[in-house]
């Protein structure tokens, strides 16, 4: 008969396992997803950036930027576009234009944006995992612990009490050195007042 420490490691191996093949084909998904966003926007003709494929795919632009496979299609995409574009013959207006900056400026702000709420997306994330995992530790583990306290709790009280003795201990040996040395001093001077004067 399996220990319940050993059934409760092998569920909690399963659902790890499951969760990892979860996560491997909703990878592939989206993979999947935006490699298909890239050949249609080369289809298109409609500019390839990060972000425009992220949209277009319905991910986000960190899954963009760190799935190596997307993220060099994307390059090649933009590289594809880039040539086409060189190909052809382009009025020397058209090349640099105030207008042109402008656009390329508002879609860098819009993809800084879109990095900015999948960063807060992923620090939620990373806080709900971290939460679920402390959720998961051994009630066992947390009773042990709180035992723990609860015994230094009481060597800590038992410490303090025998502290506060000898604290009291030793003012009533103050007092009492107290009133010696004030006896002594009116002795001393009984003493010196009784002593002829020459």
């Amino acid at each position: 008969m399996k220990s319940p420490a050993a059934s409760g490691s092998n569920d909690r191996n399963s659902r790890v396992e499951r969760l990892r093949a979860s996560r491997a084909k909703d990878s592939e998904d989206k993979t999947k997803r935006a490699l298909d966003a890239v050949n249609g926007l080369l289809r298109s003709g409609r500019r390839i950036t990060v972000s425009q494929v992220a949209r277009d795919a319905a991910v986000s632009t960190w899954f963009v930027y760190n799935q190596p496979q997307v993220h060099q299609a994307v390059q090649n995409g933009i590289t594809a576009q880039q040539g086409q574009v060189q190909g052809a013959p382009v009025p020397a207006a058209r090349q640099v234009s105030p207008a042109g900056l402008q656009t390329d400026l508002a879609l860098a702000r819009e993809e800084i944006k879109e990095l900015k709420r999948e960063r807060d997306r992923l620090q939620n994330r990373v806080r709900l995992s971290l939460g679920a995992e402390l959720d998961e530790v051994d009630r066992n583990e947390l009773v042990e612990r709180v035992q723990q306290l609860e015994q230094r709790n009481t060597v800590l009280r038992q410490e303090l009490s025998e502290a506060r003795d000898r604290i009291l201990a030793l003012e009533g040996r103050l007092r009492e050195t107290e009133d010696d040395l004030t006896a002594a001093r009116a002795g001393l001077r009984r003493a010196m007042r009784a002593v002829p004067s020459q």
